[in-house]
């Protein structure tokens, strides 16, 4: 699979422990920075990881930063984009099985490493259940 990156400074580390982990499964990784813990402004790195997915550059995107609140808020600002804030592997496997998230967003200052990079592979293994989400999905983007 395809996965493009995007962080703030608040989530450099996680974007790194994260990009090791999927090249190590054999993804392929498009970073979309930040590349040090350096402050930034998160929109700047965010919406490229986001817009990657909706121009077909990449499948899905996981996006990071201090509390992951922001970082949704700026993908979900893209029009088509469903980007769910995950702080536990049911929050993760719910975002996929209900929502059909393409885009995973996480807080590096409130989930340990070990559940990121759990969270993470049940983003990208749980399939979207379709059904009854279907109609509701479509609602998002009207």
């Amino acid at each position: 699979m395809i996965i493009a990156l995007g962080t703030d400074h608040a989530g450099f580390t996680y974007k790194e422990l994260v990009k090791d982990h999927l090249t190590q499964a054999g993804h392929t990784v498009i970073d979309k920075g930040t590349f040090s813990p350096d402050p930034v402004d998160y929109p700047d790195f965010i919406r490229p990881a986001a817009q990657a997915v909706l121009d077909g550059e990449a499948e899905r995107a996981i996006v990071f930063g201090g509390s992951g609140n922001g970082e949704a808020m700026t993908a979900n600002r893209l029009k088509g984009i469903r980007c769910g804030l995950c702080w536990s592997e049911e929050t993760a496997r719910l975002t996929r099985q209900h929502n059909d998230a393409n885009v995973l967003s996480m807080g590096a200052r409130q989930i340990s490493e070990d559940l990121a990079l759990r969270i993470v592979d049940i983003f990208l293994e749980t399939p979207f259940e379709g059904g009854r989400h279907l109609a509701r999905i479509a609602k998002l983007d009207i």
